[in-house]
């Protein structure tokens, strides 16, 4: 879910550090719960199994990143295929850091209705903004309380844009820096739960497949458990749980020595311990089978980053996407989530690439498009149905933000 190009190491967490919102961006947050109480998914009926409630979302950099493909050109290309957008913050950043001034708390709020005002001229809701980075266990704590107060700019952004879920990934930063103390990060989650139920706020939680302590499903799932708030729930990213459990990229045959079985058991586990209520959303993606291992020597080695992390940045694919090399066992997971679990709520293609970053206009519109024949696909094989036309997410109308 997460590139720490965006910024530098750690994003906004890193550009961030020093700062804290302006008075004037502090002094607009709101409570806002009733807003949003017509975005959550409805329940599962015997007549809806099926139908999805909302159509399909791709993530905004998916489209091409921000410092080679603007903003428009990629909600064109959403547009054109029917998707809604997971707004990387990368894409508001670089709106942010054009306007007089730079990137101030009070030009993020700016870049926000600049956005928001972009997605309703195509007919796109935004189903979430991330990513939150490198929260969870600070060692530093005075560190951690200026994370809190971009969270507080996160949820004004959020409102402006008109969605109601914040997806913050695990830390990958090191032991050094990070506390796996589970009660520590516990408490922290808990933390960012209770601000967000004050303004309507609902957060993902997702596992990173090289995560420094959170790097499976289950210890996700573990933590959203432990939050116990009706607000924190988990995102389930295809890639991450195969990326963890069923390949490796480094190694010769680039899977894990018990590859398949594992995999079964841990969907076995899957669906016996996770209550689908507590999915926030559902990110679809599988990964290139590699010529050679990904270590030293390989063109997207990185001695600054572990092997996964290097994988997921250059070669990630949509579904279904057997002819440029994906292999991973997505359909096996989905059969889980949609099948098993029942899952009917949002799901987004998130999609790194080396592709992204090709200066090619036509970037944006070839990922939608070949975006658009996955979700075909996902439609065939799992018999779902969506109204592709025009968004059935609606946003938060804008006179009810004219004040942010």
């Amino acid at each position: 879910m997460t590139d720490s190009r965006v910024l530098g190491i750690g994003s906004f967490a890193s550009y961030h550090q020093s700062k804290t919102p302006d008075s004037q961006s502090a002094s607009i947050l709101g409570t806002h719960n009733h807003y949003f109480s017509f975005l959550r998914p409805s329940p599962i009926t015997s007549t809806t199994l099926g139908i999805m409630p909302s159509r399909p979302a791709i993530c905004s950099h998916s489209l091409g990143r921000a410092w080679v493909h603007n903003l428009p050109e990629k909600l064109d290309a959403a547009s054109k295929y029917g998707f809604d957008i997971e707004l990387f913050y990368e894409d508001l950043f670089y709106i942010a850091k054009s306007l007089p001034g730079g990137a101030t708390s009070a030009n993020h709020l700016a870049a926000a209705h600049i956005v928001r005002s972009l997605c309703d001229e195509r007919g796109i809701a935004i189903i979430n903004i991330q990513p939150f980075m490198h929260y969870e266990g600070l060692r530093d704590r005075q560190r951690h309380a200026k994370r809190i107060q971009e969270l507080k700019l996160w949820m004004q952004m959020a409102h402006i844009l008109g969605t109601d879920t914040i997806a913050i990934p695990s830390s990958f930063l090191g032991k050094e820096e990070a506390s796996g103390d589970l009660d520590l990060i516990v408490s922290d989650m808990q933390e960012v739960a209770d601000l967000g139920a004050i303004e309507g706020i609902h957060f993902g939680y997702e596992s990173l497949a090289w995560g420094t302590y959170s790097d499976t499903w289950e210890r996700s799932w573990e933590i959203v458990k432990r939050v116990d708030r009706p607000n924190f729930k988990l995102c389930l990213d295809t890639f991450n749980m195969a990326a963890r459990v069923y390949a490796d990229p480094a190694a010769p045959t680039r899977k894990n020595p018990n590859a398949e079985g594992d995999m079964t058991a841990s969907l076995e586990r899957l669906v016996k311990t996770v209550d689908v209520r507590k999915i926030a959303f559902v990110q679809i993606v599988d990964a290139e089978y590699l010529a050679e291992p990904l270590i030293e020597g390989h063109a997207y080695y990185d001695a600054a980053q572990p092997a996964r992390m290097s994988w997921s940045r250059n070669c990630r694919l949509f579904y279904g996407e057997s002819d440029r090399g994906a292999y991973l066992p997505v359909k096996q997971i989905l059969k889980a989530i949609l099948v098993d679990l029942g899952y009917r709520g949002r799901i987004s293609a998130e999609l790194f690439n080396r592709s992204l970053t090709e200066s090619d206009s036509s970037v944006p519109q070839e990922h939608a498009r070949r975006a658009g024949e996955s979700w075909k696909k996902i439609e065939r094989e799992f018999g779902l149905k969506t109204d592709r036309r025009q968004s059935s997410v609606q946003s938060v109308p804008r006179e009810q933000i004219a004040r942010l």
